[in-house]
């Protein structure tokens, strides 16, 4: 079996104990130059390949890209997130696709964490006034007595809601399917989308990008927040209308926001957010610890061996 790495870059996965792993299911080769974003690029690595393990989201399995490659049977995702592969497409292909869900969840939850502390402590700012010479004395928001939202209740969502909770802090949750009492089983108050946005101090998302999600906080949604109110995302850029939000942002109808996702990744040195200064910005790597880094490469290698061992019992 041929089984290619398209895109280990910046480089997490050769050299680990996860390579060797890998090697000893088939024939193995990983690119750790950048390139895998560019739609021939990544069509040139995978194109003969019969398994692939993916380690970035900016490798975009379209449909155009399976088309070219006939041998592909198996996308084998490091994350949560399936985004960047057109599903539709491998059902009709026939190409299995499997990733790591959970693994980075307390990770992710931490960094959330962080960064509402960030934007509400005004870290950042001080930070840098203090290293420029100043002594900023500015008025802070605590967490504790606060409503924190929460948009999406899977693994990282219901962590950083336990996590809230230790703040001090209510929690209101919008789950995108049938609640059946998952809220409550954190201390949460499942409501509408529209009760959050209203009654919330912080809003968090958590969702997975999808035709239905994307732009979920469009205007008229982030209009509904209250203008002390921050916004977190550390789920997808595009789950928020990217325009609405500047806007909301620059006009000072939100306090500021968390952001480890972008719309475009890495974000473009210029883009008008990057000129914000009640927003404090992380480059997406909100799930890279060493520990997500060892248990997420192990999976997505047994999700490749579980595969290999599915096909030889049906053969």
């Amino acid at each position: 079996m041929k089984i290619v790495i398209p895109d280990d870059f910046p480089r997490v996965f050769a050299g680990t104990a996860a390579e060797p792993q890998l090697r000893a299911l088939g024939d193995v080769t990983i690119y750790t130059e950048r390139g895998a974003n560019e739609e021939m690029e990544l069509v040139r690595r995978v194109r003969d390949a019969d398994a692939v393990l993916s380690l970035r989201a900016y490798s975009r399995f379209s449909d155009r890209v399976l088309a070219e490659c006939p041998s592909l049977r198996l996308i084998s995702i490091w994350g949560t997130g399936t985004d960047n592969v057109d599903l539709d497409a491998c059902r009709a292909r026939g190409i299995t696709v499997r990733n790591t869900p959970g693994v980075n969840a307390n990770a992710v939850a931490e960094h959330t964490l962080g960064l509402m502390l960030a934007i509400a402590r005004r870290i950042p700012a001080m930070d840098r006034g203090v290293r420029d010479g100043q002594w900023p004395r500015a008025l802070l928001v605590q967490l504790d007595g606060k409503t924190l939202g929460v948009i999406g209740l899977g693994a990282i969502g219901r962590r950083v809601a336990s996590l809230a909770r230790a703040f001090g802090m209510k929690v209101l949750v919008a789950s995108w399917g049938a609640d059946n009492g998952r809220a409550a089983s954190v201390g949460a108050q499942h409501v509408s989308l529209e009760t959050l946005l209203r009654e919330s101090d912080i809003v968090s998302l958590h969702l997975r990008l999808s035709p239905e999600t994307n732009g979920i906080l469009d205007r008229e949604r982030l209009a509904m927040m209250k203008p002390s109110a921050f916004l977190i995302n550390t789920a997808r850029g595009a789950l928020v209308n990217r325009e609405a939000l500047l806007a909301a942002l620059r006009d000072g109808r939100l306090a500021g926001a968390g952001l480890d996702v972008f719309h475009e990744e890495p974000i473009p040195q210029g883009d008008p957010l990057l000129a914000l200064s009640n927003v404090v910005f992380t480059p997406h790597n909100a799930g890279t610890t060493q520990e997500v880094i060892d248990v997420g490469l192990r999976r997505a290698v047994e999700n490749v061996a579980g595969f290999l061992a599915t096909q030889r019992s049906t053969s």
